[in-house]
Formats: C-alpha cells, sequence, structure tokens
C-alpha cells in the first residue's frame, strides 16, 4: 500500500460517501423514506467497499482505483454522445380551439337545455361519454368513491372564491396612459406579477391560435365569438404544494388545486387591475373564465413545455404548477420560447404517467399529428368519467412524475443532467424508479379527516 493510492480510495469514498448521505437525509427530510433508506444503504455498502479496498494488496488496490477512473471516464463519454435526438417542433395549430368542445363546457351543459340539444345535435359523438359522465357522482359529492366532508368542504371553499372573482377579471380603464418604454413596462409587469404571488412569468405576442373562438363557460353568453383585440398575454405560474400532490387521487389533491386556482385568479385579477390603472386594457383569464388556451400561451411565453400527460412542464416544479392569464395592450417584449428537446425524450422514454393513469387516459405510445401539432393526446372523456366516480380531479400524473420533485439542490442537478445528456435522461429515469418506485403509492396520510383537519396536534 502506497501513501498516494491511500488518499485516492479515501479521497473516492469520500465523493460517494458525502454527497449520498447528504441526499439520504435530504430525502428525509422531503418525506420521502423509500429514497433515504435505499440512498442510505447504497452510500453505505458502495463507500465501504471502496474503503475496504485499503485492505488490498497493492496491486488489487491500484486495479480498484483504475476501474473506477474507467467508470468515471465511461459516464462522461456516456454523458457527450448524441443519444436521445428528438425534435420539438414550433408549429402552431392549423386551426383555433373552441371552448364549447372542452370537457369542462360540456360538463355544464344538462338535458333541457337549448344548448345541451344543439350542441350535440352538431357533436354526436360527445353525447354517449358526456351522458355517461353525468349519471356518475361528480366532483366532490357525497355520493363519490372518495368522498370526505371535511376535504370536500375545504376544496368548495377555494372553489366558491374563484367563482366569485369570474367577474372581476375586466374592468374600466384609466382614461389617461402612464408614459413608459418597453423594457420598462416588462421589467414591471413581471416583478409586479412576482409581487403579488407568482412563482414565475412570462410573456407572449397574442396570436390567433391563442384565442378560443367561441364562449364555453364564465362570463358573457355561450356560444358567442370571443373577442380579445389585445396584443400581448402575460402567463405566470403557482406552485402546488407536494406533499398534497402525492395524496392523489384523493381529495388532497383537489383541496391544493382549488386553493392555488384561488392563487392564480387572485394575481391575475390584481395585475389586470393594475395595468388598466395605468391606463392600458387588460382582462385577467381564470379558472372557469378563459378566452385564451393558457396552457399554450405559456408554452410560448417561455415558462416550459408540453409533456405527455398534456400539461406544462416547467423547469423546477414540472407539471406541479397552475396557471394564470393577464392579456392586455400595454406595449411588452415578447419572451422567446425555445423548445426543449429534453423534456420531449425524457417524457417519450419515461411514460410513468401513462403507467399510472387510473383511466388510462394518458397515451402510451409516440406524439401524433393533431390539428397539425407533434404532440401527446390525452383521452378527456376517459379522464373526467374517472373524476366523476372519485369525485376528485385526479392528479394522479402529476404525482409521478419525475420532474415534480421538490426544487433542491439534489433534484436541481438531475434536472440539469436530464437537460442536457440523453444517456443521463435514461439513468435518471433508472435511479427515478429504484429511489421512488415506478409506481409510487399515494401517500394517504391526508386523506383521513381526523388527520388532515381535525387532528389537534397538526
Amino acid at each position: 500500500m502506497t501513501a498516494m493510492s491511500t488518499l485516492l480510495l479515501y479521497t473516492a469514498a469520500g465523493l460517494v460517501i458525502i454527497p449520498g448521505l447528504a441526499f439520504s437525509i435530504l430525502s428525509l427530510l422531503e418525506g420521502e423514506k423509500r429514497a433515504a433508506i435505499r440512498a442510505a444503504l447504497v452510500t453505505v455498502s458502495t463507500g465501504g467497499l471502496i474503503i475496504a479496498t485499503s485492505l488490498l494488496e497493492v496491486r488489487g488496490e491500484w486495479s480498484v482505483l483504475a476501474g473506477l477512473a474507467c467508470l468515471l471516464l465511461l459516464s462522461g463519454i456516456l454523458f457527450i454522445l448524441p443519444i436521445g435526438k428528438v425534435t420539438a417542433e414550433i408549429n402552431p395549430p392549423e386551426s383555433r380551439y373552441d371552448e364549447r368542445e372542452i370537457i369542462f363546457a360540456r360538463a355544464r351543459l344538462e338535458p333541457g337545455m337549448e344548448e345541451y340539444e344543439n350542441y350535440y345535435r352538431s357533436h354526436p359523438k360527445h353525447k354517449k361519454p358526456d351522458d355517461l359522465a353525468r349519471k356518475q357522482p361528480g366532483l366532490l359529492s357525497s355520493q363519490s368513491k372518495f368522498f370526505d366532508p371535511f376535504q370536500s368542504a375545504a376544496a368548495a371553499g377555494s372553489f366558491a372564491l374563484t367563482e366569485a372573482l369570474r367577474d372581476a377579471v375586466d374592468g374600466p380603464t384609466k382614461p389617461k396612459t402612464t408614459a413608459g418604454d418597453t423594457s420598462s413596462f416588462t421589467r414591471y409587469v413581471k416583478r409586479l406579477a412576482q409581487y403579488y404571488g407568482a412563482l414565475d412569468c412570462g410573456i407572449a405576442e397574442l396570436q390567433a391560435e391563442h384565442i378560443y373562438t367561441h364562449i364555453g363557460r364564465g362570463s358573457g353568453t355561450y356560444g358567442d365569438p370571443v373577442k380579445l383585440d389585445h396584443s400581448y398575454a402575460i402567463a405566470f405560474t403557482v406552485e402546488m404544494d407536494l406533499k398534497m400532490t402525492r395524496a392523489a387521487p384523493y381529495l388532497p389533491i383537489t383541496m391544493e388545486s382549488g386553493k392555488e386556482y384561488v392563487e392564480a385568479a387572485r394575481v391575475a385579477v390584481q395585475l389586470a387591475a393594475a395595468i388598466r390603472d395605468l391606463g392600458y386594457p387588460a382582462r385577467a383569464h381564470i379558472d372557469g373564465n378563459y378566452r385564451v388556451v393558457a396552457p399554450l400561451i405559456a408554452r410560448d411565453a417561455g415558462l416550459g413545455e408540453i409533456g405527455r400527460m398534456g400539461l406544462l412542464m416547467t423547469p423546477r416544479q414540472g407539471p406541479r404548477v397552475r396557471l394564470g392569464v393577464v392579456t392586455t395592450e400595454l406595449p411588452l417584449i415578447g419572451d422567446q420560447y425555445i423548445p426543449e428537446n429534453s423534456v420531449m425524450d425524457f417524457c417519450q422514454i419515461c411514460k410513468k404517467c401513462a403507467e399510472n393513469c387510473p383511466s388510462q387516459s394518458i397515451p402510451h405510445g409516440i406524439r401524433e399529428i393533431s390539428n397539425g401539432v407533434r404532440r401527446w393526446k390525452i383521452n378527456p372523456e376517459t379522464c373526467y368519467q374517472y373524476w366523476t366516480i372519485v369525485g376528485t380531479d385526479c392528479g394522479r400524473c402529476m404525482a409521478v412524475c419525475p420532474y415534480s420533485h421538490r426544487d433542491s439542490w439534489a433534484h436541481n442537478l438531475v434536472r440539469w443532467g436530464i437537460r442536457h445528456s440523453g444517456s443521463f435522461r435514461r439513468a435518471a429515469l433508472l435511479l427515478d424508479d429504484f429511489f421512488y418506485g415506478k409506481n409510487p403509492a399515494s401517500d394517504k396520510q391526508f386523506f383521513l379527516s381526523k388527520t388532515a383537519l381535525t387532528d389537534p396536534d397538526m
């Protein structure tokens, strides 16, 4: 044994043990017991094996060091190999979307309504699945599978506030405009959105494909053409709590969805009102009262990419966000949408959301062309039918997505690797399955009302 080889061995052991134990502790603090235990076991066994080689003869000791060096070199080569080259094309939809056709607008139609008869006369293929959903208990229903009176009431309270804010999305504009240049206005609205509570904020130049053709929900008259003459769209995200999300598909996910829809609405309504006070028209677009396709605008504003589950995948929270949008005539500078090919590649190989979807509404295959856009298209009918049976908005896809992990140093390091290397993506997926499970169990600790809302020790 030589002093040099001993030093190298202990250095290698330290490079394994220190970050490994740090990740184990981090996982424990995040409530990820499986990941914490497995990380500790791997760290101790690997680090111990390296240290044990110090008892070998010099030749064996150097062989171990050579093996570690070759492994490190191979990892570096794999990191730069052009694996997983997938293109996220910039293709606008061939035609605009009619809000009356989305599942949430159709769910508001009831037999006997004139709108009901007119819609299904022109869209007969939607009638059977929609009527089937109407026969189920419904969201937050006391007859639904996962009903809990306390958690349902909590979610209903949030939905009621969002409903109350739907008439506050627009208002009078001050007749005198405040002077300013596009750069200062752009900085102002982004900082103001974050001050009000937004996580991230981006700006897109409003395009025709961003705007619904006809009103399907919210204020205004059902079926009227959408009139929106604004030039810019300010999109922002608000974060959903990971612990509540991990309870999906049980009611805590709906509590959290409702709460964050309120936050998105609150930010959007305030931001639009502030812009109107500067003398420029502005309208907030919130849950149940949109005039625009929010995920498409958020993507074009540079906030993320649309993945397999059909939701916006943000860089640090993945799909674990809710969106808000404000459209305006305030002169702004749009952000550039740069297609994130790494997300397309990772979603292509991952499939964890599809494999864990209770209703099997997320496709397992490759992207297909839909309305001129290459994408994964979920089945909204079967997805919504599951909601009406269990009484929640499910969210299982968000809960299991590897991108949904916390915004912490360990997960951000993995996100950096995923973004830069195709081989790293494949390794990261295997590690995610190992540490967190291919079919992660739902965190039911908030499911029972005594634990969630009525326990005096909580």
